[in-house]
Parts: C-alpha cells; structure tokens; sequence
C-alpha cells in the first residue's frame, strides 16, 4: 500500500476549533434537497466518519444522520443507490418523513424502519456519501482526510481478525468504488483531526493544493 503523500498542512480556521462554527456555516447554507441542507460526509472505511458526525450532530443541536453502512449490504457494498433515493432521497425532497430499513449486518437482514424527519440539516455519512448520484443533491461534501492505509488500518484492529476477510473484500471494492467514482476531488471542504479536536479547510483552493487521500486515478489492486 502506497505512503500517504507529504504536502501543504490544512489551514484551520483556529487550531483545534470547535466545530459550533462549521455548524453555523452549514446551517446558513441554502436548502440542497427539499427543505432539508443535505450534508455528505465521505472518507475512506476507518477514517473517522461517524465520530465525526455525532459531533458536527450535536454541534447542529441534535441534527440526525443517516449512516451509509446502514443502507449497504454484505452483497451490495456500494449498490444501494437506488434504495437509498427511493426510501430517503425522495420523500425528504418532497419534505415528508423517510421511512427506510436500516441493513442488520450479523442477521444479514433488513431490520424494522425508522423514520429520518425532513429536518434543517441532515447529514449522511459513509464511503460514498460524495459519489456522483448524491452531489447533485448535497448542500456541501466534507472529505475526512486521512489516509487510506491509516484508516483501513483502524478500520482492522477495531473490528479483529475474524473480519479480516471482510476487509480483504472492502478494500478491493472501496479501491474500485473511488476509482470509477472518486468524492475528495469534489469535496467543499477537508476534514482532518488533530490532537483533541478537528481543523477544516473550505473551497477550491485549499482542496486543490493538499495531496490526494490516494482515491484518485489509481490502477486496482489484484485479487
């Protein structure tokens, strides 16, 4: 696995900020799918998503978040477009309460549904959270940006060596997922968590000018 490329450090806005000013930001933005500001928070498998996301949740005063790994399955790791339009996409754009079926991945079966409220701001987090058929519907994507092998690396010594064939599998089809369908060259703004809080970056610029998580243009590995 390649080392994560040296380059330009983020500029935060102040070092270890908290994140009630990128709350503020995002609860200003314009509505992006109904009445609701949908927010994408995309990285690779490990890279802190959904502790990310509980805190920008409760810095938006109790916002909800829709996890992708909820909406994946064991047979369709990055196929669950269709569901996911047709169970929240659409009744939030129509500003009515999603009812969608949340993946049980021990029983390897849909669970009961739960209801997602068309709330100000909603944030969907998860691998693919900034993949072409979503931006469109995005008010902003945020890219978690940590390494790939860091967070793969994470992503395995959470979950233990009974996954490890799991993980075998994720990587190949994360890899070709960011390959046919790259998110950080398409996110708003950089993520990246430091010491005991996070730093972002925002707009064109500084995305343009810190090195790649490695998702974009590379060759697929072998199986």
């Amino acid at each position: 696995m390649e080392p994560y490329p040296s380059g330009p450090s983020l500029e935060p806005r102040e070092p270890f900020a908290p994140l009630e000013p990128l709350a503020r930001e995002l609860a200003a933005l314009p509505p992006s799918l109904g009445p609701v500001r949908l927010v994408g928070i995309d990285g690779h498998a490990g890279s802190g998503k959904s502790t990310f996301a509980g805190r920008l949740a409760a810095a938006l005063g109790g916002a909800p978040v829709l996890h992708l790994d909820d909406v994946a399955t064991h047979e369709e790791l990055f196929g669950w477009e269709d569901r996911l339009r047709a169970q929240v996409l659409e009744p939030l754009a129509a500003g009515r309460p999603a009812h969608w079926a949340p993946y049980d991945w021990v029983e390897r079966a849909f669970g009961p549904l739960r209801v997602l409220e068309p709330a100000p701001v909603v944030l969907v987090e998860g691998v693919g959270a900034g993949r072409r058929a979503l931006r469109p519907r995005l008010a902003r994507l945020l890219w978690m940006e940590t390494p790939r092998a860091q967070s793969w690396g994470r992503g395995r010594n959470r979950d233990g060596g009974e996954l490890s064939d799991f993980w075998d599998g994720w990587e190949r089809a994360e890899r070709a997922h960011f390959s046919d369908d790259p998110s950080r060259p398409y996110a708003d703004t950089l993520v990246r968590q430091c010491g005991t809080g996070y730093e972002w970056s925002c707009g064109a610029t500084a995305i343009a000018r810190t090195p790649p998580s490695l998702t974009e243009g590379e060759g697929l590995p072998r199986a």
